[in-house]
């Protein structure tokens, strides 16, 4: 009897390449959907592709190339995304909802028998994020106007007294109020999934990652501390963080992240549900900064600039009591992710360079502000 096959879209990239080699341990046949296109990519194989899997160059905006691609498929782990903030705010919505229109479309116009489709999505949905105020309770902040951070007033606020707020992590429940082209499309990616496959009985489920850290991270996109400070430290450069560097975080590892796509996919339970992963507890980015910089012995001393994402939110935090209750949990420390991205990222030497032109496009645009 023959193994299932899982198609991975993205399967080339950060997240899916590992997913791709946990599948393959497993045992299963894994067919890999990617277009290696610039920005994660640069038109090449990445070294890392494990060479067990089947690789089919296909675009996921594309019907015809889903009609290949899920030839013969019993999973579908759908990865492939337009991430990060740029101009061309099309391209959101032609990548990341179109694709989970098409991926429907096509199974069920065909009548495929897809036992679970599972689509990324990200923390990126919740915007600016829930907060309590002492005096007037809980909610949901709006982002942070251009005045404000301007003013360097970074701290989210109560709208009724102006007094700082306490940070809430965010519920699966909670309402999603996304602030930039990349979160609005991959909340709406989420209603068209978990819609879709209720009406057309295709047990499908969505997880929110918060920021997933470890080895095979673009060295090409706009985010991530990790690479960001990483880079820094080992070419000796002082690590420079936006605005004061007190927001928090909730960083993942990304071998946590594939255990929980590898729980879903095979627990019913998990059918028509969110599930958010992180680690279930935050650390500011000054405090993270100072961490990689003990991790790679460098002499910097971390410090914050006053520049700024427009709507990137000031914190965020994720409760993960529902994935925990499927029997999931967080392995791997905020020291694990560091050593592994250290230890990949010294094999390229153009990581700098690629961090050079990354921070210069992010300014001439004014995605970064002063």
């Amino acid at each position: 009897m023959k193994q299932p096959r899982v198609l991975v879209t993205g399967g080339a990239g950060f997240i899916g390449s590992h997913l791709v080699d946990a599948l393959i341990k497993k045992g299963y046949r894994v067919r890999i959907l990617d277009n290696l296109s610039e920005p994660t990519h640069d038109g090449t194989m990445p070294d890392w592709v494990n060479s067990e899997a089947e690789f089919m160059k296909g675009d996921v905006r594309e019907k015809e190339d889903w009609v290949q691609a899920l030839t013969d498929v019993d999973y579908v782990f759908h990865l492939a995304a337009y991430m990060d903030y740029h101009l061309d705010f099309s391209r959101y919505s032609d990548t990341n909802v179109k694709s989970v229109a098409l991926l429907y479309e096509v199974i069920v116009q065909n009548k495929l028998d897809v036992k679970k489709v599972i689509i990324a999505s990200s923390q990126s949905v919740y915007g600016e994020g829930k907060y309590e105020c002492r005096e007037h309770g809980i909610f949901y902040a709006e982002p942070r106007d251009f005045k404000q951070l301007s003013d360097h007033k970074w701290n989210v606020v109560c709208p009724h007294d102006g007094v700082v707020a306490t940070l809430l992590p965010e519920l699966e429940t909670d309402e999603v109020r996304p602030q930039i082209p990349y979160g609005i499309t991959k909340a709406a990616s989420e209603k068209l999934c978990l819609t879709l496959g209720e009406t057309y009985n295709i047990p499908s489920v969505v997880i929110r990652p918060s920021i997933v850290q470890g080895a095979r991270q673009s060295i090409r996109s706009f985010s991530g501390a990790l690479k960001d400070f990483s880079i820094k430290a080992l070419s000796g450069k002082p690590i420079m963080m936006y605005e004061d560097g007190l927001g928090v975080r909730d960083f993942v590892n990304v071998h946590d992240v594939v255990d929980a796509y590898l729980l879903v996919m095979t627990t019913q339970k998990a059918n028509y549900e969110i599930f958010n992963v992180g680690i279930g507890s935050t650390i500011s980015l000054m405090d993270f900064a100072k961490l990689v910089f003990t991790i790679t012995n460098s002499t910097q001393t971390p410090t914050a600039t006053g520049e700024f994402r427009i709507n990137s939110p000031r914190s965020s935090a994720m409760n993960i009591d529902k994935l925990m209750s499927l029997g999931w949990k967080p392995k791997r420390t905020l020291e694990d992710n560091i050593r592994d991205y250290v230890e990949w990222v010294q094999g390229y030497p153009d990581a700098i360079e690629a961090w050079k032109k990354t921070y210069e496009s992010m300014q001439k645009s004014g995605i970064l502000r002063k």
